[in-house]
């Protein structure tokens, strides 16, 4: 997708090879934010259901600070931990933008690059076309 940058790569986006799908990993970690439980729970639901994700862990009790339109702003959030694979990352920051109720959702990602080999299997078996 056009338009996402990464620090230190010299303004490469993922049209230019950075797509998450040829990252050497067995699985994401993608952390987003929402305003309340409800819209927390209907994400995780979705998602999960929709095979883009295996699992999705909800905290609740997070307190954001942060700038918006020009002010400072302070709002209670949930903070999804979203697993799922290379494979699905795009279809994934798609699926969450859609059902997103903020005009810019944090959609944040990190390479799970260890852990339990069980556990990584799950995430793949669970994840994507075939699931």
């Amino acid at each position: 997708m056009t338009g996402w940058k990464y620090p230190g790569t010299a303004g490469k986006s993922y049209a230019q090879g950075l797509e998450p799908a040829t990252w050497n990993c067995p699985a994401l970690l993608v952390l987003c934010t929402c305003p309340d439980e409800t819209v927390a729970d209907n994400i995780a639901r979705q998602v999960v259901t929709r095979r883009l994700a295996a699992c999705v862990n909800r905290l609740d009790g997070v307190r954001s600070t942060y700038y918006w339109n020009g002010g400072l702003q302070q709002d209670p959030e949930v903070l999804l931990l979203i697993k799922t694979t290379p494979d699905c990352h795009e279809a994934l920051q798609a699926c969450l933008k859609s059902l997103h109720p903020y005009e810019n959702p944090e959609f944040i990602t990190t390479p799970i690059i260890a852990g339990s080999d069980a556990y990584l299997q799950w995430v793949a078996a669970n994840c994507g076309a075939g699931a």
